[in-house]
């Protein structure tokens, strides 16, 4: 048995910001990593996935991007070697191919039971990350025969679908990239659409990540939201990551060909339904962006900035067309693959203790579980509405790395 004061389990992002805080107090740690550093950024995204948060945006404990395009966004190799030089620069004490089978709670800490030898810790830090599982809801089971049903996490380029047309299930980020993606590459492309975030790639001349970071707005924190659960559950933003800046939405989407249905709510006998209330959530979805554009011009007036950018301006409402199907027919051969972009979700089956709640949630608060020295990182709007991007991990990692040392030197006194 081997032992460390405390254990991190997992060698994202999130996972190195919390060693190099500890490290920064002199307490000794491990991390624990499955596979490679950055694992999930090697092994679970697809080709041509960037990030939604411009270069200048990755910024960890004492580590900034460095290189010649502040104003891109990291392709996933990119992303990898970033994270692999900021675990150099802070001397991360990582074990790769280490993967953790079970952690059960034990007098004083925890035991954590891996593939290579069991550790035995005071402190305990999830950091495996909020995306490990891709939900699929239960109404794929009614999927005709001979249709190719598969993951965000499972694909990685149109090459590998059938031939054929593809229903894409979800609008948020993934959803949205992968219906561009597949349309661009010659095939038809239904697009199931449900509760969504629409925002502008660039407004008045500066990407909207650096509205929201200049503003405040992605440094909210959990205990100033009123109905943090709510918070929790919002779709990802409708971005994508482009040399050009490009703005994605469903207008662009559908004026390109993509073919624009409500959410999936129905699947019998080979026949999709979809719910009626599509323009209703598009609806909504341009009222939470103009009070968002309304807040920024808010904000450069009151600092007197107006000269410093471009004209404010407001963007087309979506635009669904004259009909919007409520059903179809997936016995017709038009459809062979659908794609389920219906969001993910953390895997704890290895964790053996009452942290949960009756939906399989971890209990936390703002990070700090409902457990003696336990912790978990990485998740949504954990701390800060930031806390699932890569700028997101320093901010918390540093107020997690402080309330760990403070239970430790307590526990001395």
């Amino acid at each position: 048995m081997k032992y460390a004061t405390t254990v991190i389990i997992g060698a994202g992002q999130s996972g190195l910001a919390m060693s190099k805080h500890l490290t920064d107090r002199s307490i000794d740690h491990v991390l624990l990593e499955r596979g490679e550093i950055a694992n999930s950024w090697r092994k679970e995204r697809w080709d041509s996935l960037r990030l939604l948060t411009p270069n200048w945006q990755s910024r960890l404990p004492g580590f900034r991007y460095a290189g010649d395009e502040p104003d891109g966004y990291m392709a996933m190799p990119e992303v990898v070697r970033y994270l692999g030089s900021f675990a150099n620069v802070a001397q991360a004490p990582v074990q790769t191919g280490t993967r953790v089978e079970r952690v059960v709670p034990t007098e004083g800490g925890y035991l954590v039971e891996t593939d290579q030898g069991v550790w035995r810790c005071r402190k305990l830090v999830l950091a495996s990350g909020a995306c490990n599982v891709a939900t699929v809801p239960g109404l794929a089971a009614g999927l005709p025969a001979g249709i190719q049903s598969i993951t965000p996490m499972q694909y990685r380029n149109p090459a590998q679908l059938a031939d054929g047309g593809v229903m894409v299930v979800g609008a948020a980020a993934t959803g949205i990239q992968l219906a561009r993606e597949i349309l661009a590459s010659g095939r038809r492309v239904v697009l199931s659409v449900g509760e969504h975030v629409r925002l502008p790639r660039v407004y008045r001349g500066q990407d909207i990540a650096w509205w929201m970071d200049t503003v405040g707005i992605m440094n909210m924190r959990y205990d100033a939201i009123e109905d943090i659960g709510r918070a929790r559950r919002v779709p990802s933003l409708q971005l994508i990551g482009t040399p050009e800046r490009k703005t994605i939405d469903l207008n662009s989407l559908r004026e390109a060909g993509v073919e624009i249905v409500g959410r999936l709510v129905g699947l019998h006998d080979g026949k999709a339904q979809f719910s009626g209330s599509l323009a209703n959530h598009c609806m909504l979805a341009d009222l939470k962006m103009n009070r968002l554009l309304d807040g920024i011009d808010t904000w450069v007036s009151e600092n007197g900035r107006d000269d410093g950018f471009d004209a404010p301006h407001r963007f087309a409402p979506t635009d669904l067309g004259p009909h919007v199907p409520l059903g179809m027919d997936l016995n017709d051969g038009g459809i062979k693959t659908v794609i389920w972009a219906t969001g993910y979700r953390p895997d704890y089956s290895w964790l053996d203790a009452p942290v949960f709640d009756r939906k399989g949630r971890i209990r936390h608060d703002g990070g700090v579980v409902d457990a003696p020295g336990m912790y978990v990182m990485g998740l949504p709007f954990m701390r800060r509405r930031k806390s699932s991007f890569i700028d997101g991990a320093g901010d918390d990692a540093a107020e997690l790395a402080e309330h760990l040392h403070f239970g430790l030197q307590r526990a001395a006194a």
